[in-house]
């Protein structure tokens, strides 16, 4: 079983995503993290996908590209971290991100095939990483960061936006 990692593991910005993930069964939350983001979007017509619970924040389609191009980025450095890769991974701008993804003009169940295709990869990316490797350090814009810091923050980041999604947008 994935242990929570310790504090010398990852910045201390990271400290809100990591304590979104409950003691226990790490994949087991994943899967119902992926079971409940399922269960939200695949009844969403692509019409209430672009809702915006106030101007200027992220339709909810948006949200959902997010959430799927940040565990690309995440778990391409667990990856790389895993590996043994001690280069300088480089941070990533999500408002960049978002304004050049267009989300809003794909259709919300290919957004959601996406994300589920993402998740299906993260998973098998787990099974790959030995778990000599998990507490090993990379370097993650500019910060020490593990494996294992890298997999709490995919899955604390996506409970999140779960959050925040049930407190603004359902």
């Amino acid at each position: 079983m994935l242990k929570r990692p310790n504090h010398e593991e990852y910045s201390p910005y990271f400290e809100g995503y990591i304590s979104q993930v409950p003691e226990g069964d790490y994949q087991a939350f994943l899967q119902s993290q992926l079971d409940e983001i399922v269960a939200i979007y695949a009844q969403m017509t692509d019409e209430q996908a672009l809702l915006r619970y106030a101007p200027g924040k992220w339709s909810l389609k948006e949200l959902l590209g997010h959430i799927t191009d940040t565990e690309r980025v995440m778990s391409y450095r667990m990856l790389r971290i895993a590996r043994g890769d001690t280069t300088n991974l480089p941070g990533f701008d999500q408002d960049v991100f978002i304004a050049n993804a267009a989300f809003d003009d794909i259709a919300v169940a290919d957004l959601l095939r996406d994300f589920q295709a993402v998740r299906q990869a993260t998973f098998t990316l787990l099974t790959t990483i030995q778990e000599a490797a998990w507490p090993r350090l990379g370097v993650s814009n500019s910060s020490a960061m593990s494996a294992r810091a890298l997999a709490y923050i995919v899955a604390g980041h996506a409970q999140h936006h779960l959050n925040v999604i049930q407190a603004r947008y359902i």
